[in-house]
């Protein structure tokens, strides 16, 4: 068979990888566009755009409930149609879709091939009956939800955030095992939703990741809410119990016996049916695509972006995985991985906005710090809008007065945290913070409150 040849090859439509064949296509070149399932990746299909529709609707749901608290009166109860509410989420995912499609469609000289890339050298890919070839090719497969080999579990129907998403009914218990990110979102969620919601996280706290003080926030956050939680799980097995499935846990302690269970315990690339072996590319322990701090692979000529390069599992870090390749490869601009300041945020409600480093990490470092804080019941803006859980901190080196790290918990804190981001990838001291005047009234206003209060890390 004769391979087609192009100038470049992406393999993975996602939030790398359509906006690299965009580029390419723009500087004048042919592009083979490879995807197995849906355009846009895990964001638009099954992550950000169809979780946080979901998100506006329990909130939405939650905000009715406490009508009251406002001095508003409803005519009646606060009822969920989740029919609609998921027929809302597939509209908004589908047209963000439909517009990638449309988009990739327009381009002069990139072609979209439907099917399983698999790599035959380092320079041909075949996918179905097409063999392609170019000097050029960029991985960006994603990944996806692990399921780690508990006992029972392949007895039960379970669901992953993918799932979750082709769900259309409520369920009556829903039991999230992992405590982190997507499974505290969902649990919040579909408790608003009308659900019984129990979590369960083997590790001694929920979102290990953060400090302890944000953990606690976090739990109080969702026990408020009715979610019963429970960590240092050891010991999670899983059995079918009539019509629903009863999830083992810590020796001595019940199970918890629901209708659904949603397993959200990490997230393994797609690395594992590539080929990359014939490549020549190599992959970690954990099948993450090595890469440099210009994402270049082990091989010349091939780079890998987003969720497959253990660089980063969020949207935001495989955009900019692409804007690296894109200005090393046709701006002249050396732009490099490490430049990167770690941010994120937890979509529960109130939100966590997070950046730079933790107060652990600050602490392990063995540098001299500074620390302001404040809680949110000393928020006007938070008091105001009677959503007063959560606290806001920066940390900050006390040599340099560069600013280390910040975390918000609290009304817009996915919003107000980007007010301490900016200024970290300006280098700019803690001190222009705090002379900052913001509009009033504000959460991020009580930021340079915070710098004015800085008291040493204990």
């Amino acid at each position: 068979m004769t391979a087609k040849t192009f100038d470049a090859i992406i393999i993975g439509a996602g939030q790398a990888g359509t906006p690299l064949a965009g580029r390419l296509n723009a500087a004048g070149m042919s592009v083979a566009l490879i995807e197995r399932k849906l355009v846009g990746g895990t964001c638009v299909n099954t992550g950000c755009i169809p979780t946080k529709t979901m998100v506006a609707s329990a909130y939405a749901a939650h905000l009715a409930r406490r009508a009251a608290d406002y001095g508003v009166t409803l005519g009646g109860p606060v009822g969920v149609d989740y029919k609609a509410i998921k027929a809302r989420k597939d509209k908004v995912s589908g047209a963000s879709r439909t517009g990638l499609e449309t988009w990739i469609a327009g381009m002069d000289k990139c072609t979209l091939y439907r099917g399983h890339a698999r790599f035959e050298s380092a320079n041909t890919v075949r996918v179905g009956d097409d063999l392609l070839t170019a000097e050029k090719i960029f991985l960006n497969t994603g990944g996806r939800a692990s399921v780690p080999d508990l006992p029972g579990i392949h007895d039960i129907d379970y669901l992953t955030n993918s799932s979750m998403m082709d769900l259309d009914v409520l369920p009556r218990h829903l039991i999230v095992v992992g405590g982190s990110y997507i499974s505290l979102e969902f649990a919040q969620m579909f408790r608003r939703f009308g659900s019984e919601v129990t979590v369960i996280e083997k590790s001694p706290r929920l979102t290990g990741r953060e400090d302890e003080d944000v953990s606690a926030a976090i739990l109080s956050i969702l026990q408020n809410e009715g979610i019963s939680v429970h960590v240092g799980a050891d010991g999670i097995g899983f059995a079918k119990q009539g019509k629903d499935i009863a999830v083992t846990f810590s020796a001595g302690k019940a199970p918890a016996v629901g209708s659904h269970v949603l397993l959200a315990l990490g997230r393994t690339p797609n690395t594992d049916d590539l080929g990359l072996d014939k490549a020549g590319v190599e992959v970690d322990k954990r099948g993450f695509v090595t890469v440099d701090d210009q994402l270049r692979t082990s091989v010349p000529g091939i780079w890998a972006m987003g969720d497959c390069n253990g660089k980063g599992a969020f949207t935001h870090t495989s955009y900019n995985d692409y804007e690296i390749v894109a200005a090393n490869l046709l701006d002249n601009d050396p732009r490099k991985v490490s430049d990167r300041i770690e941010a994120y945020a937890l979509y529960i409600d109130p939100p966590l906005g997070r950046c730079g480093m933790t107060e652990a990490a600050v602490k392990k470092s063995g540098r001299r710090a500074l620390v302001g804080q404040r809680p949110m019941t000393r928020v006007g803006r938070a008091v105001e809008k009677g959503e007063t859980q959560g606290f806001m901190k920066i940390l900050v080196d006390a040599d340099t007065r560069e600013i280390l790290g910040c975390s918000v918990l609290g009304p817009g804190g996915d919003e107000a945290v980007h007010c301490v981001l900016d200024l970290m990838y300006a280098k700019t001291p803690v001190d222009t913070l705090a002379r900052a005047v913001h509009i009033h009234p504000n959460v991020s206003e009580l930021l340079p409150t915070i710098a004015q209060e800085l008291t040493p890390l204990a």
